[in-house]
């Protein structure tokens, strides 16, 4: 019972907090744009969220759960629980100390970390190769949104032009959603199946993924209370601590963040929605001059990145090793 209640309060505050730094960036982005929706741009990430598992697999939530650590073994379960915790933490104090980072990656090295701690088998290619995925990805959005930035000064003035534009955003936005709930947001749905697991079988290993729909909409959700939760914070630094955004600035990010996410899901790697987002912005906003960026933002989330896998590696590795001592 004690270990259920443990895995159901985890799965609860990863949710919420997911929102709070994944939803939330998304939603501001979106309401970036002028005369947006905010009930539009709310409701369709919630149903895409909801969908994704059913329509477009859970090949990335997997990863979570298979690729990383040999977590199916017995104490699995545990080590992963040791991970999921120590992402949070670490995510939590560096944005207290303004340093907003990726709760991906710091899942991914949580995760890692307490399974070799614990004693269980890492694949260390397997992480290897998620890693520079992950490290590609925020590279392709940058380039990305460089050349779409670019492409966009050169589009022709038409008498409609705000009407197409728009309906360009809210396309670019609908993608951008798809490739959330295809690749970051599946590792909200590897939480909440292992805390089932746990709830139904008790501790062992982890189990293979499930989320029923009743599940699914729960996570939904919370996902979207913690999102509304911090929308004001996260939009302001998305709007004017990092960049100056215009409307055909916002439909480029939109996209370069959505081919790149997109790519790495085709490979099953897990990638921060996030950092492919800001990298975007960059892309675009740099494609007019480098006055355009706010570097000293850049720089901060560029630090907070570069210690979030050290720091939630070593964090997991002690969790795992205490655990075997226990």
């Amino acid at each position: 019972m004690g270990w259920t209640a443990a895995f159901a309060v985890v799965a609860v505050l990863f949710v919420l907090t997911s929102g709070a730094n994944d939803g939330a960036t998304l939603i501001g982005l979106g309401l970036r744009f002028p005369r947006s929706p905010g009930w539009a741009i709310a409701g369709l990430l919630v149903v895409v969220l909801f969908a994704g598992p059913y329509v477009l697999g859970v090949a990335v939530a997997r990863t979570f759960t298979e690729r990383l650590a040999g977590l199916g073994t017995s104490g699995g379960a545990a080590a992963f629980l040791a991970g999921v915790v120590t992402a949070v933490i670490v995510v939590a104090v560096l944005t207290g100390r303004g340093l907003p980072t990726s709760l991906t990656l710091a899942v991914i090295g949580g995760i890692s970390g307490a399974g070799f701690g614990a004693g269980l088998p890492v694949s260390w290619r397997n992480l290897g190769a998620v890693l520079a995925v992950g490290a590609a990805a925020p590279l392709a959005g940058l380039v990305l949104g460089h050349l779409l930035g670019t492409l966009s000064r050169r589009v022709p003035s038409h008498r409609r032009m705000s009407r197409l534009v728009l309906s360009a955003h809210l396309l670019a936005y609908t993608a951008q959603c798809v490739a959330y709930a295809a690749n970051d947001g599946q590792k909200m749905i590897a939480v909440v199946s292992v805390a089932l697991n746990v709830g139904r079988d008790g501790l062992g290993g982890v189990g293979p993924l499930e989320v029923p729909p009743v599940w699914m909409a729960v996570l939904v959700a919370l996902f979207l209370a913690g999102s509304l939760t911090s929308l004001t914070r996260v939009g302001g630094r998305l709007g004017r601590g990092l960049v100056i955004t215009r409307p055909l600035h916002i439909v480029s990010a939109e996209t370069a963040a959505t081919g790149a996410v997109l790519g790495s899901w085709a490979l099953g790697s897990p990638v921060s929605m996030t950092q492919s987002i800001t990298a975007g912005v960059v892309g675009v906003a740099a494609s007019e001059g480098a006055r355009r960026v706010r570097w000293q933002s850049v720089v901060n989330m560029g630090t907070a990145w570069l210690v979030t896998l050290p720091s939630s590696m070593a964090l997991g590795c002690l969790a795992g090793l205490a655990m075997r001592l226990l």
